[in-house]
């Protein structure tokens, strides 16, 4: 009989773990296992990609984002039938209460991480018994497959540096526990998760994301890509527009280099809670025409092979894929020097380091805008990085046996 597998991953949005989680699903044999997904929000534009032996457990889904407008809105309604779903009304509105006090001690108030919960206690119910049931990311995933799913084995992947990302193991209400494995994508993941989880030592183990390279590759060859006849020197970065991912400060960097009259434009690709902030402080600086939010792309792949730089100045990372692919694509990169950072380029080898300052980030595009044998030296170095998933794929059949 085929072994029964369960994957939950919490949307199907474009970001780095859903299309780690998709590469994954489609190098496991159909012959040998029974593959299930569920999406805990029910909604995601990458839905479209997902490997046809993959049975998809949601009875409804939406392809809307939940990064847009309009996904946002299916989100809150999915959020609001979540908390009287499955009963125990008053319990989920006390947790919610209590972990929202818990963020305004900290002031730091974040809705993403508030209802993960909510969402999880109202999620469906599936009368199967897996094999091996698995968290493919923190929070919401994590709690379902922790308390509601009948599994042999079970699994959790920790993707983000877990002090920083506003989790907490109150609110966690000690999910990990009921874990066989807990697999981070990085050293520096592991050190942080341990740093709050320090009792489940043994049960940590390190599962680099898997990236198909030749796809990759491939994806960028096709048509797309800038579109604005632009000819002058183009930086691109991609991610979600959230706090963490540090566009605020990219937006000042781009201001002191337009004030030496560089002719830079910066691009980014991604949505988030953040974006009307970030196009006050564009509208602000009067960098209308030189930072430009270009939204979602369904093959961003295009737009790397086309950039001149890639900047990824992040506050904090678990391990970044958008790094990894800017690599494969052969790019330059310049990153603030944070831990996911630090542990994907070799400062002055296959990438620039930085500290997370406007100038200290412009400093180093700069130097790069200006070097371009340099630049060019680097984004070949980059290319030659290897990135192999044997051992992670060796890892997984051994828990499987």
């Amino acid at each position: 009989m085929k072994k029964k597998l369960l994957f939950v991953i919490n949307t199907l949005s474009q970001a780095g773990a859903e299309n780690a989680l998709l590469e994954f699903l489609r190098k496991l044999d159909r012959q040998e296992y029974e593959v299930f997904l569920y999406v805990l929000t029910g909604q995601g534009e990458m839905i479209g990609r997902l490997p046809d032996h993959v049975k998809l457990l949601n009875p409804v889904f939406s392809k809307q984002s939940v990064l847009t407008g309009r996904g946002r809105w299916i989100l809150m309604k999915t959020v609001m039938w979540s908390f009287v779903k499955n009963g125990k009304f008053f319990y989920k509105v006390s947790y919610t209460v209590r972990t929202f006090a818990g963020m305004l001690r900290k002031k730091r108030i974040q809705m993403d991480k508030l209802f993960w919960r909510v969402i999880s206690d109202g999620a469906e119910r599936f009368d199967i018994s897996f094999d091996l049931a698995v968290a493919w990311i923190e929070g919401g995933a994590a709690y379902y497959v922790a308390d509601h799913v009948n599994a042999r084995r079970k699994i959790a992947l920790i993707h983000i540096e877990y002090e920083n990302a506003g989790y907490t193991s109150v609110a966690d209400q000690d999910c990990f526990r009921k874990y066989t494995e807990i697999f981070t994508v990085s050293e520096e993941t592991k050190k942080h998760f341990l740093n709050v989880y320090g009792e489940y030592a043994e049960k940590v183990r390190v599962f680099h994301n898997i990236l198909d390279q030749n796809f990759i590759r491939m994806k960028g060859r096709e048509k797309g890509g800038f579109s604005d006849g632009y000819q002058g020197f183009r930086i691109l970065s991609v991610g979600r527009l959230v706090w963490q991912k540090g566009f605020d400060i990219a937006i000042e960097a781009m201001e002191i280099l337009k004030r030496k009259n560089y002719e830079i434009r910066w691009y980014v690709l991604g949505e988030g809670d953040q974006k009307k902030a970030l196009m006050k402080k564009i509208r602000k600086l009067r960098l209308e025409e030189d930072f430009l939010l270009l939204g979602q792309k369904e093959n961003p792949y295009p737009y790397y092979v086309q950039a001149d730089l890639y900047v990824h100045a992040t506050r904090f990372e678990g391990k970044s894929i958008a790094i990894q692919e800017a690599q494969i694509l052969g790019c330059a990169v310049v990153a603030s020097d944070c831990n996911g950072n630090r542990e994907q380029i070799e400062d002055g080898k296959d990438g620039l380091l930085c500290e997370l300052t406007p100038f200290a980030v412009a400093e180093k595009i700069e130097a790069l805008y200006l070097d371009e044998v340099k630049r060019k030296t680097l984004g070949k170095d980059a290319g030659k990085k290897s990135i192999s998933c044997g051992t992670e794929m060796e890892l997984f059949w051994e828990l499987m046996e």
